[in-house]
């Protein structure tokens, strides 16, 4: 499912228009997006977690030549589904 079918399916469901809708999943991506880059974390009891998740420094090899180079510390956005999703999918 891309983009525009995932506002086509929420507008139905909910019963808004397709602007309404694309207006509320930018507005979601936003504020989960802003509330990650301060380092929070967004919890949806039943759904799921947003959070980051911190990637500490390695030492990594060049698939090309095998030399050893250094991998450098980052942070990645990670999603851990909630129970009830977990309980949805596998059903």
């Amino acid at each position: 499912m891309n983009k525009a079918e995932l506002v086509a399916a929420m507008a139905d469901q909910a019963g808004l228009s397709k602007k309404d809708t694309e207006n509320a999943l930018k507005a979601f991506t936003d504020v989960v997006s802003n509330e990650l880059k301060k380092g929070g974390k967004i919890q949806l009891v039943g759904f799921g977690t947003f959070e980051v998740s911190e990637r500490a420094a390695r030492e990594g090899r060049n698939p090309q030549s095998g030399a050893p180079m250094k991998i450098a510390a980052s942070k990645a956005p990670k999603f851990k589904a909630g129970k009830a999703l977990k309980d949805l999918v596998n059903a």
